[in-house]
């Protein structure tokens, strides 16, 4: 069986590290990161990461500010908002947690961003960044962020001569993850749902990266014997074994018939999933040490 890689045990890892390099910052006189949560309107799940966020900001020592905004606050309110954490000082990092309401445009919030204190890394200058391979400065997602370094926790930093098949080619997850993989110098192919005998191609995948929002899509047959195999996706499914009206979490990949033939493979829940917070709070960190004219932690 392959070995499982501990998403959680990683992320604590990183939160740790973070803390420590918190107080050594502050210890030397700079100024402690800041991160502004922003949430409008009252999605559930929404709130729960929101909640997240905050608890663990506040776990590594970091200044933390949240913003709760009713559902109707207009656009021009909350690009007021950003205006306003883009000039505080004392804030490194601005997240504001999609989705939001209809009327609000996502996309031109999110470009208002100042690109250095863009800590979800969907700022267009951070997205050219990676795909130039200027990781110095760069923030990147932090889903494929995570992604990547439970990558290099079981193949090393550099992965020189390796194949990689990312199946999805979203913006969040799938090409920045490519970009990660190629700056890494593997061999990187992004397939989708158009991709020609998807199975063959997974199956020359030294690394295999599953984001497509499918569940269980890629199957055991898929994946090259000692393949590292990354599950990002979340799905729901029915699970009347249970009990009625019961569900469970699935990933993109059938766990029990991939463990068989992958060499390392990421469970859902416990593998991408927790990586996701510990990230966000790595690229505040780094741009509170890059604020501060330091060079960028390394995780």
């Amino acid at each position: 069986m392959a070995e499982v890689i501990d998403g959680k045990s990683v992320a604590e890892d990183v939160v740790r590290t973070v803390k420590a390099l918190t107080s050594e910052l502050v210890a030397n006189g700079k100024a402690k990161p800041g991160l502004a949560v922003v949430i409008v309107g009252e999605d559930p799940a929404s709130q729960v990461y929101v909640a997240s966020k905050s608890r663990t900001a506040k776990e590594c020592g970091f200044h933390s500010l949240q913003h709760t905004l009713p559902a109707e606050t207009s656009e021009e309110a909350l690009l007021k908002i950003i205006g306003d954490l883009n000039a505080d000082p004392a804030i490194n990092g601005i997240l504001v947690q999609l989705p939001l309401p209809a009327h609000i445009d996502a996309g031109k919030i999110i470009q208002t961003i100042a690109p250095e204190k863009d800590v979800d890394g969907f700022h267009f200058i951070n997205v050219g960044k990676l795909g130039t391979g200027e990781l110095e400065t760069a923030f990147v997602p932090c889903t494929p962020a995570g992604s990547m370094l439970l990558i290099e926790r079981v193949r090393g930093k550099d992965l020189s001569g390796l194949n990689a098949v990312v199946v999805g080619r979203s913006n969040i997850v799938g090409k920045p993850m490519a970009n990660l993989l190629l700056a890494a110098n593997c061999t990187v192919t992004i397939a989708h749902s158009r991709t020609k005998d998807l199975p063959a191609l997974a199956r020359t995948a030294d690394i295999l990266v599953a984001a497509v929002g499918r569940p269980e899509m890629i199957k055991g047959d898929w994946v090259k014997p000692g393949a590292t195999v990354i599950d990002v996706g979340i799905n729901r499914i029915p699970a009347p074994e249970k009990g009625e009206g019961k569900s469970r979490l699935v990933g993109d990949v059938a766990y029990a018939e991939a463990a068989r033939q992958a060499g390392a493979i990421t469970p859902v829940p416990g593998g991408v999933g927790p990586m996701t917070i510990a990230m966000l709070m790595a690229n505040t960190l780094a741009s509170a040490y890059l604020a501060a004219g330091l060079k960028r932690p390394s995780f």
